[in-house]
C-alpha cells in the first residue's frame, strides 16, 4: 500500500488555499461574502495558512435557515473560510482516494452524481428485464 507524507503541510501551503479559493468562490463572485473575503484576499488566506500551521484553526457555527419548495428542508450552510478550507481538503486527498473508489461510486465525485447514479441503475434494471418487464429472479 502506498504512503502518503507531508499532506498537512500541502494543506495550508498558500498555493493550495489559493486554488481552493478559486474552488469555492466559482460561480459566487458576486456574492457579498465572497466580494469581502477576496478583498483581502492575502490576508484572508494568510489567516487560514496561520490556523492551520499552527493547529487553532476552528471552524464557524453554522448558519442555518428553513427552505419550503415544495417541502420544508433545515438547511445550514458553513462560513465562506469554512468552504475554502473544504476545498483545500479534497485538493489533497481527493486524488489519493478517486483511484481507489469502485466505479459505481457516485456521491460527490466529479462526472458522477445522482443523474448518473440513476442512469446507471436504469441500465442494470433494462439488462436483467425485456422492455421493462422483469424477468424471473430480477429486481421486484
Amino acid at each position: 500500500m502506498k504512503t502518503f507524507s507531508n499532506l498537512y503541510q500541502k494543506l495550508y501551503s498558500l498555493e493550495n488555499l489559493n486554488r481552493a479559493f478559486e474552488k469555492a468562490s466559482k460561480n459566487k463572485k458576486h456574492k457579498k461574502y465572497v466580494v469581502e473575503f477576496e478583498s483581502n484576499l492575502e490576508k484572508e488566506l494568510f489567516i487560514l495558512k496561520e490556523e492551520l500551521e499552527n493547529l487553532s484553526y476552528k471552524p464557524k457555527p453554522l448558519r442555518k435557515f428553513i427552505v419550503r419548495d415544495p417541502k420544508t428542508r433545515k438547511i445550514h450552510i458553513s462560513a465562506f473560510r469554512d468552504r475554502v478550507i473544504h476545498h483545500a481538503l479534497i485538493n489533497i486527498i481527493e486524488p489519493i482516494f478517486e483511484k481507489i473508489f469502485i466505479y459505481d461510486s457516485y456521491a460527490s465525485r466529479i462526472n458522477k452524481g445522482t443523474l448518473n447514479a440513476v442512469k446507471r441503475f436504469d441500465a442494470f434494471v433494462k439488462k436483467i428485464s425485456r422492455n421493462g418487464k422483469i424477468c424471473g429472479g430480477g429486481v421486484t
